[in-house]
């Protein structure tokens, strides 16, 4: 790839070098949020390491399960390959190069299993289409466990996208309630220029949710969940869920409590992690582009109606760092799984240009260069995927601690350094 998949410019070896800690300088309650007062600050930090899986993936952009042992990790280029005991299968489980247009943040970008999988063989594909245009397509799998079927394909939704090659967002994944959400981007270029984040109209810089229940044999091949909250018969925003994101790259429900946390890719200063509770009736708007994590950014071309900066109609984030530590978030995942008792309830996270990882805002020792995603297998245990085709799990360095749930509600930020000026650091 001639491009890295943010297509940022990252923060200078010295100052990433600097950067060795972080302090919490703001809470910011979500009333929605379970607290836990002081379980944050009671808790020693994680003493984890990475340990190689398999290598030469190709560039990882998702990694998850179908129901049983077997990991299935996506490329960029267009394939999605087995691991099964520490090996991958020699043929890939599909094979769509020739639909996918690859390179920069384009590509085969995700793969979600339906919650039924074994019995329907359902599962769906997220990438750009030879146009460049968003498709979500429906795959079958063959009669082979370990093969797709390559000519079953269903597109359910094909998303114009801009005449821009970055922010296509790109996760697909199934929530607690057997829907299927997608993470679009919001439309590249940088600073939003149509305002799509913000606009009803388009399906751009959202967070999408549908039914792939109904119409499974018939167009459109899904169906609006009643629910979703801008929902209105025939109307062009039926999909939209949540809106307000810049690049979604990659979100993840909480398998223990059904919370999503999502990695919303920053524009010249901040990278944030935001949240929606289990309990939410969707219409959550996160701010972009009239802020940018917890700074004011502009709302030029946004629709009347848009809130300013710092309105509480907002949904700030619950963490964010500056371009100090990192230059583009890779959302992951909360820790319920086994292995690593230090990680237990603990939201992790990290950067994509400086490799660092966090935990519920915490520094983790470990570095992942290139970290493109995270994974969970069937048991909850972690793992990363990095652009130069790496698949690492996390292990445990110490004695078990006590599990918690996460603290939720604060903001963190490097310091003290130096805070770059708004749109030093601009994002194509």
């Amino acid at each position: 790839m001639s491009r890295r998949r943010f297509a940022r410019r990252a923060a200078s070896p010295g100052a990433l070098a600097a950067a060795a800690f972080l302090v919490t300088v703001a809470a910011v309650r979500n009333p929605a949020r379970r607290e836990e007062p002081g379980a944050e600050a009671s808790l020693a930090a994680p003493d984890v390491g990475l340990e190689l899986v398999v290598s030469g993936l190709g560039a990882i952009t998702a990694i998850t399960n179908a129901g049983d042992e077997r990991l299935f990790v996506t490329s960029q280029e267009g394939r999605v390959w087995i691991v099964s005991g520490g090996a991958v299968r020699p043929t890939p489980f599909l094979d769509i190069r020739d639909l996918v247009l690859d390179g920069g943040e384009r590509g085969l970008l995700s793969t979600a299993f339906h919650p039924n999988y074994s019995e329907n063989g359902f599962f769906f594909v997220y990438y750009t289409n030879g146009a460049g245009n968003i498709e979500i397509a429906r795959f079958h799998r063959s009669a082979d466990p370990n093969q797709a079927d390559p000519a079953s394909r269903i597109v359910l939704l094909t998303i114009p996208h801009p005449n821009f090659g970055n922010h296509n967002g790109g996760q697909l994944q199934f929530g607690p309630d057997g829907y299927l959400y997608a993470g679009t981007g919001d439309g590249g270029s940088g600073g939003d220029p149509p305002c799509n984040a913000q606009s009803d109209e388009v399906l751009l810089g959202k967070i999408l949710r549908i039914d792939v229940d109904q119409n499974v044999n018939s167009p459109p091949f899904y169906g609006i969940p009643p629910d979703n909250p801008f929902a209105a018969p025939g109307g062009p925003r039926d999909e939209i869920w949540a809106k307000g994101v810049r690049n979604p790259w990659r979100f993840s429900f909480d398998r223990l409590t059904g919370d999503l946390w999502i990695g919303d890719v920053g524009q010249g200063s901040r990278e944030e992690i935001d949240f929606q509770p289990s309990g939410s009736h969707g219409g959550e708007n996160y701010g972009w582009k009239v802020m940018e994590g917890t700074l004011c950014d502009g709302a030029s071309a946004c629709p009347s109606g848009t809130p300013p900066c710092n309105s509480p109609l907002f949904v700030r984030p619950t963490y964010e760092y500056t371009h100090d530590e990192g230059c583009s978030v890779t959302g992951g995942y909360v820790y319920r799984g086994t292995r690593v008792p230090s990680l237990a309830g603990r939201f992790l996270y990290g950067d994509y240009c400086s490799g660092r990882l966090w935990a519920n805002g915490e520094r983790l020792v470990p570095t992942a260069s290139q970290l493109s995603s995270f994974g969970e297998d069937l048991q909850g245990e972690l793992y990363v995927g990095t652009q130069d085709g790496r698949l690492q799990r996390f292990f445990d360095r110490a004695a078990p601690v006590p599990t918690v749930t996460p603290t939720a509600g604060r903001v963190v930020v490097p310091l003290p350094r130096r805070v770059p000026t708004p749109r030093a650091i601009e994002r194509d």
